[in-house]
């Protein structure tokens, strides 16, 4: 079953006065109030704020892993809103890709069976040669029959970034995708999605807290008390980025 896209061929997410709204009577937390953003494809955004600022709440509403208490999100040009769970399932399976600070890697599978699983997650028999060209797309081709505990924290962070994106998903959603690492290997994972994007036009959209990781970005966006508080294009590879986005970030929280 499918929808009728709704957004414009060069938009790949959208969110239209979407609130989201945790507790009931004294006990209500606005976590986004009326937020409207578009994010275009081909494109690499970084969404920061200071903690509470609503970030992991945007990332996951535009996602589907959440429902916000108002407003419409279209993802890769279907409704959000208008779909069951099941239909939801299926277009986060089929369009989207997702990467979080723990990489969430099954210990006891390779490299290549733990990017198997959407597929196989999906009833589709895994392509061999589909997984190994995953793995190649990160470096990794030559550690497929590597379990997690034999990869270093980058490797198993990149075996995570390929398995998101063997259904080559619309949009990547990376939550804190760095978090974890040491500055080195922080360094060759941004720059892995920064390719993909120059590269293959992979519409990536990652929430983290690091200016540095923000500096690989097309677009930083703030968030404050669950609003847009501003926004920044950074003029790679200027040096200077990181500072500048430090101190937005300072001004936010004091």
């Amino acid at each position: 079953m499918t929808t009728t896209p709704t957004t414009s061929a060069g938009t790949a997410v959208e969110l239209d006065t979407v609130r989201k709204v945790h507790g009931t009577g004294d006990r209500v937390v606005t976590a986004l109030d009326d937020i409207s953003i578009s994010f275009a494809r081909g494109t690499f955004t970084a969404i920061m704020g200071p903690s509470g600022s609503g970030k992991s709440t945007l990332l996951h509403c535009a996602a589907g892993l959440d429902h916000p208490t108002s407003g419409r999100i279209t993802v890769a040009g279907h409704d959000i809103g208008a779909m069951d769970e099941d239909r939801r399932t299926v277009l986060r399976r089929d369009h989207i890709g997702f990467v979080f600070q723990d990489g969430n890697l099954v210990a006891s599978l390779t490299a290549a069976q733990n990017v198997e699983l959407p597929m196989r997650f999906a009833g589709r028999r895994p392509d061999p040669a589909a997984v190994h060209a995953a793995l190649a797309r990160v470096g990794l081709a030559d550690r497929t029959g590597h379990r997690p505990g034999q990869l270093s924290g980058g490797q198993r962070q990149r075996v995570a970034l390929a398995r998101a994106l063997i259904t080559r998903p619309d949009v990547l959603f990376a939550d804190e995708p760095t978090g974890a690492l040491d500055t080195t290997t922080s360094g060759e994972v941004l720059a892995l999605l920064r390719k993909l994007v120059d590269d293959e036009r992979q519409t990536t959209i990652m929430v983290t807290h690091d200016p540095v990781a923000a500096s690989y970005a097309d677009v930083v966006v703030f968030l404050k008390d669950g609003q847009i508080a501003g926004r920044l294009t950074p003029r790679r590879p200027d040096p200077a980025i990181p500072e500048l986005i430090a101190a937005h970030m300072t001004r936010l929280e004091n």
